[in-house]
């Protein structure tokens, strides 16, 4: 069975609440019942204690908000905003460990601002379909069928407490709450290296229309507020402002506060200020928060800085180093291009010598197998011829000159055909081409293919002759 001890424990980590008198008077209220006890501290209806603690006699609980039981303030160092440890100033701060509640609330935010942005473009769309006739329709009395996606409730209950601000005590000069939960202030606030101002309203609390009137609506003020922070404001009854005023331990309205984050979901409590106050008391108290928490924002901001210039440097150093890569790798590639090529060329030049030495040694079989046919021809050509025949009434002398000025001469029949003085040219092996002419020179006669089976006599060649090669 659970003992008294677990049940308390168990009712401050679902709470936030640190007052352990508080939660065993509740506990106790609700005959130790854990189950009912919270279900009633998260209702959205906060219980009647809230109300009961707006008429005062909150000074012990103010004095030990400040202080934990044994006198000491809570932190004299925090983290903000990462984890570099920072020097607090001379107020005594103190760490607020914020409800579950309040921090998953503002998950819905998120989810409500996506389905916000799509119902803005369905709108959009709609509105352009029925421009040119193809929209759905319209609604009863001409209002549009589009419903308008919800926010978070944490969000939704800020917007209604700056409307009714604003329509209970005007929208000129004021604190300018912001319309969001409170985890997204307090992002806004780190974000924005400012400090959160956060305003309780007690609707039912007799000062609180003539603080919201005289102070916080000061102009002085006002203006003072929206220039170094943040603000947010909750009703204590709504759940979130309700749920805040047990987290920050509000006992006494008006109640204001000045919190700044830290890490693992705490805030630090800078300064709390209870019942009434003059415009001029709250600046005073203001001014000194700002003052002593400066260095702070300061070295917040250094750090944030620094930590942009460190991601902007190995940026730019990643940036060179790819640079740098893709340089290298370009003249890699340049390098490998350029050897294929030289092996390509090289490559080409020893097919191409290899297929020179080819046709060469080719030519050579060729010239040699030519030669060896020409000899043969030559040879049987002068077989063909027979032997010089000795002078006679019935034989030709014949003196042929070749072009390089060499002259040969033979005796032949005067019956043979002129085509014997082409095979005797032929023996010689004189010429180097196969294309050639006889030709006498006077009377210029070429005996040519007409006249190869006409007799040298015929040919008027008869008793001698004296003929030349002409190259054809």
């Amino acid at each position: 069975m659970v003992d008294v001890a677990d049940k308390i424990a168990y009712f401050q980590a679902i709470t936030g609440l640190e007052d352990v008198d508080l939660c065993t008077e509740i506990l106790q209220a609700h005959d130790w019942d854990l189950e009912l006890a919270i279900s009633t501290f998260t209702s959205s209806n906060p219980p009647e204690r809230a109300a009961n603690d707006d008429e005062g006699g909150g000074e012990s609980a103010s004095h030990s908000n400040s202080t934990s039981r044994d006198g000491q303030t809570s932190v004299d160092r925090l983290d903000y905003p990462g984890n570099a440890a920072v020097q607090g100033p001379g107020l005594a701060w103190k760490l607020i460990t914020l409800p579950y509640s309040v921090i998953s609330g503002s998950i819905g935010l998120i989810s409500g601002a996506v389905g916000l942005g799509l119902w803005a473009a369905g709108g959009v769309l709609s509105y352009s379909l029925g421009m040119i006739g193809l929209g759905s329709g319209s609604g009863r009395n001409g209002e549009s069928s589009a419903r308008l996606v919800s926010v978070s409730a944490a969000a939704s209950e800020a917007m209604e407490f700056v409307s009714c601000f604003e329509r209970d005590y005007g929208s000129v000069m004021k604190p300018n709450f912001i319309g969001e939960g409170f985890m997204d202030a307090l992002q806004r606030s780190r974000g924005e290296f400012k400090l959160l101002f956060v305003y309780l309203h007690s609707p039912d609390h007799p000062d609180t229309q003539s603080f919201c009137e005289g102070t916080l609506c000061n102009e002085v003020l006002a203006a003072f507020v929206n220039e170094n922070f943040v603000s947010w404001g909750g009703s204590i009854r709504a759940s979130e402002g309700f749920k805040m005023s047990n987290s920050l331990k509000a006992s006494r309205f008006p109640f204001c506060a000045v919190v700044m984050p830290t890490t693992n979901q705490r805030i630090a409590l800078l300064q709390q200020i209870e019942g009434p106050k003059s415009p001029e008391e709250m600046l005073v108290m203001l001014q000194r928060v700002i003052e002593e928490s400066n260095p702070v924002l300061l070295q917040a901001r250094l750090d944030a800085e620094e930590r942009r210039n460190n991601t902007r440097l190995r940026e730019e150093q990643d940036a060179a180093y790819r640079a740098a890569l893709e340089a290298d790798q370009a003249r890699e590639r340049q390098r490998r291009e350029e050897q294929e090529r030289l092996e390509r060329e090289a490559a080409e030049a020893e097919r191409k010598r290899k297929e020179e030495e080819e046709a060469r040694e080719r030519e050579a079989r060729e010239a040699v197998e030519r030669e060896a046919v020409l000899a043969k021809i030559r040879q049987e050509k002068a077989l063909s011829l027979g032997a010089e025949p000795e002078k006679g009434p019935n034989v030709t002398q014949v003196l042929v000159r070749f072009p390089n000025g060499e002259r040969k001469e033979r005796r032949f029949h005067s019956t043979i055909a002129v085509q014997s003085l082409y095979d005797y040219v032929d023996s010689l092996g004189c010429l180097e081409v196969e294309s050639y002419s006889l030709v006498s020179n006077f009377p210029r006669v070429t005996y040519g293919p007409d006249k190869l089976s006409v007799s040298l006599k015929e040919a008027g060649l008869h008793p001698q002759a004296s003929l030349f090669v002409e190259l054809n």
